[in-house]
């Protein structure tokens, strides 16, 4: 298969964290930044940030994509990712113990399916792979008013990956942060893969 691109959703509101949560510092790097990281670890090219400020995201040394749909929630910024080529590996910027092995266990699951998506007991469907043909089931869907992702993903053939719960714990709010920050000290290494 050929490799996916990398796409990091930015474009949320943040209001529960009351800041960006794209450009929040995690143990020295920004939220965005880290998730791009282990993108790259896995073998995505090219990764670009969706939506959310451009000038602070190009400044962490991102290529930024306008979202197409904003103001329509991540569903809109899955189909802005899903059109710059396919497969692509979309992921929300707040999962920043995410790690290339995961990212890499996606890919291998897709096969001839719509999407490969992460789940941690329950479906994480800002971590998933997209292939062209599941992109244009979800865009059917957002076409017709749908705009959340779990609802749009009962229309795709999807492949149901495990996952690390830690590594899916989504950073919210700052209790969600400084949480997420006491588990990285207790031994997790950075994007890559543990070594």
């Amino acid at each position: 298969m050929t490799a996916p691109m990398g796409a990091v959703l930015c474009g949320g509101l943040s209001r529960r964290m009351g800041t960006d949560k794209a450009t929040m510092d995690f143990d020295g790097i920004a939220m965005a930044r880290r998730v791009a990281d282990a993108l790259i670890a896995a073998g995505c090219r090219p990764v670009v940030a969706v939506g959310g400020d451009s000038v602070a995201l190009t400044g962490l040394g991102l290529e930024f994509v306008a979202d197409r749909f904003p103001g329509e929630g991540p569903l809109g910024g899955i189909l802005t990712a899903a059109e710059l080529g396919s497969p692509v590996l979309v992921v929300a910027c707040d999962l920043p113990r995410l790690r290339a092995d995961t990212i890499r266990s996606l890919v291998e699951a897709l096969g001839d399916h719509d999407a490969a998506i992460a789940h941690t007991g329950k479906p994480e469907p800002l971590c998933g792979v997209w292939s062209s043909r599941g992109a244009a089931l979800l865009r059917t869907q957002f076409d017709a008013g749908e705009r959340a992702v779990h609802r749009a993903l009962e229309h795709c053939d999807v492949a149901w990956v495990a996952a690390d719960p830690g590594q899916l714990r989504n950073v919210n709010s700052p209790a969600d942060l400084h949480e997420a920050a006491d588990g990285w000290a207790d031994g997790a290494d950075g994007p890559g893969d543990r070594g």
